[in-house]
């Protein structure tokens, strides 16, 4: 697997994570520095799309994972689902 970075999720990440985002209008561009609770990701909504994105990328966030901000932005938020996923290798 390539080196990820910064803005380099893949359409799978973005295709997960938008549903949770009610604020985030339509067709507007996700940044990988946005405010995941600005665009209106609540507690419950973290909980199912942790549960989403386990089963999307069949992975396991680990209990160090398991960090309120580790769910602060999609860039924070790739960087650690990565990080599960190289874990699990």
């Amino acid at each position: 697997m390539p080196e990820l970075t910064k803005h380099t999720w893949d359409g799978a990440f973005e295709a997960v994570v938008r549903p949770f985002l009610p604020y985030l209008p339509p067709g507007e561009k996700l940044t990988g520095d946005a405010e995941l609770r600005d665009l209106g990701l609540d507690s419950m909504g973290t909980v199912e799309l942790l549960a989403a994105l386990e089963g999307a990328y069949d992975v396991r966030f680990l209990d160090d994972a398991l960090k309120l901000e580790n769910f602060a932005s999609p860039d924070i938020l790739w960087n650690t689902l990565i990080t599960q996923t190289e874990s699990a290798k």
